[in-house]
């Protein structure tokens, strides 16, 4: 996951302030040096880690930090307020035209995925309640208008097209569309190479010249390091583009990129891609990815990802269950389904304060629920609804048809059980008489899933 080895870092350098009564003006030195070592191997700009801990250490060497009770936490507070600033100090939001259609002109590198990225910002909006047209302006990559269209359906979106036209001629066209049918945005998914060229550059101008987008959104892949940076700054020069989409921020990426790019080019980071989904695109929040660095979880992102994910009325019909102490496997099979909606089980704890720690030497295999949902689909109606009728003849007969072993449906049906009396006990109420309060997502214990949360072999 993003950040992770800078995460680790920096937790090590500050857990040495915090095991210090006093710190010191040489204590503070020392730690920023490991910070700076941090950034410098998470593919941060050489200058930008330069100024972050240079402020860093004026601020902490004061006289405020030094007095404290607790130096070490105040430390850590200004690493995370320089770390906010340096990517944004807030959200910044799309510029919506004051007449429809809003025009947003995506722009990058074939590889980037500046295409899936143009449908993901689409049904983003979609949700919202606008009406976004898609553009296909890429003429000149194979497939790229059919892949267009493919993820268009996909996030219900139209899309238009006029097949290996003018690029320009297709924007104008399109535009013309949209206002006729009432389309409030208009997205352009416009031509990359596999390298910033002339051709492309002047393509790209006049487009901009000629439709005047609100927007001008750069896609870049953040697993691309200071690669990504140096393209922004130089489509900035070319274009001044408004904003960038950082793509797979949930890969194995040191994440300089994200640290980088508005200190190098001045324009601000506004969406993230997460993952692969059409669902995974993230509004870019400074603060909480600067608290995400820094081990803190990010609570705000979590409860909004469960409010968009997850059918509030089928979680309404579980809580009743909770309640009635009715859940069965129906109930669980649906419970997973709510949890992979929400993206990867590592993700989802990551968000977690005070967890990130806890997880990082686990080993999370998110094909363990593929692998559970499996076991559920080979029982019998009856089954689900009742497994204590699950003998042993039916164990190897779900084993079989799930390809999964015995083993894994005994530890199945353990941590069911385990379940059910956690969900009894819940329900139960203490002396005030007061009804106990079930945690989000039923209480699913991961670490006890089959294959999920296990510590890697010494």
């Amino acid at each position: 996951m993003a950040f992770e080895g800078l995460t680790e870092k920096l937790g090590a350098a500050f857990r040495k302030l915090r095991s210090k009564g006093k710190l010191t003006e040489d204590d503070v030195k020392v730690a920023m040096k490991e910070v700076r070592m941090a950034l410098l191997e998470a593919d941060v700009n050489y200058k930008v880690a330069k100024s972050f801990t240079a402020k860093v250490t004026e601020r902490a060497v004061g006289a405020d930090v030094m007095e404290s009770l607790t130096p070490g936490q105040m430390v850590i507070k200004i690493v995370n307020e320089e770390l906010t600033e340096l990517m944004g100090s807030e959200e910044t939001k799309i510029r919506f035209a004051s007449k429809p259609p809003t025009i947003i002109m995506m722009c990058g590198l074939q590889g980037s995925g500046k295409t899936t990225h143009s449908a993901k910002l689409a049904k983003m909006y979609k949700k919202q309640g606008h009406r976004p047209l898609l553009a296909a302006c890429d003429v000149y990559r194979p497939a790229a208008i059919e892949q267009l269209k493919v993820v268009g359906a996909q996030a219900g979106v139209p899309v238009f097209d006029m097949g290996q036209g003018d690029p320009v001629v297709i924007a104008k066209k399109a535009l013309s569309m949209a206002k006729d049918y009432g389309n409030d945005i208009l997205i352009l998914d416009t031509a990359g190479r596999l390298h910033i060229d002339e051709k492309l550059m002047d393509e790209l101008k006049e487009i901009k010249s000629e439709v005047k987008p609100d927007e001008i959104l750069l896609v870049v892949d953040s697993m691309t390091g200071q690669d990504a940076v140096n393209v922004a700054k130089s489509f900035d020069e070319l274009l001044d583009i408004s904003g960038v989409i950082l793509t797979k921020l949930d890969g194995d990426t040191r994440g300089g990129a994200a640290l980088s790019v508005k200190a190098v080019t001045g324009k601000p980071i506004k969406f993230a891609g997460i993952g692969e989904k059409l669902d995974d695109l993230e509004v870019f929040h400074p603060d909480r990815m600067a608290s995400r660095i820094l081990g803190m979880g990010d609570v705000l992102t979590l409860i909004e990802d469960a409010e968009n994910r997850l059918d509030q009325k089928k979680a309404q019909e579980m809580a009743k269950k909770f309640q009635q102490n009715k859940f069965d496997m129906n109930d669980l099979y649906e419970q997973l389904g709510q949890i992979k909606r929400m993206g990867s089980v590592r993700n989802i704890l990551s968000k977690i304060p005070g967890i990130s720690d806890q997880i990082k030497d686990m080993d999370f295999d998110d094909k363990a629920l593929d692998r559970i949902a499996a076991m559920i689909s080979s029982m019998t109606v009856k089954e689900r609804e009742d497994p204590s009728l699950i003998n042993p003849s039916r164990k190897r007969r779900i084993a079989a048809g799930s390809g999964t072993k015995v083993e894994d449906v005994n530890r199945l049906m353990k941590q069911f059980e385990q379940m059910r009396k956690f969900m009894k006990s819940m329900n139960t109420r203490g002396k005030d008489g007061k009804r106990k309060r079930l945690p989000g997502l039923g209480g699913l214990p991961f670490g006890g899933m089959p294959g999920m949360g296990k510590m890697p072999k010494k």
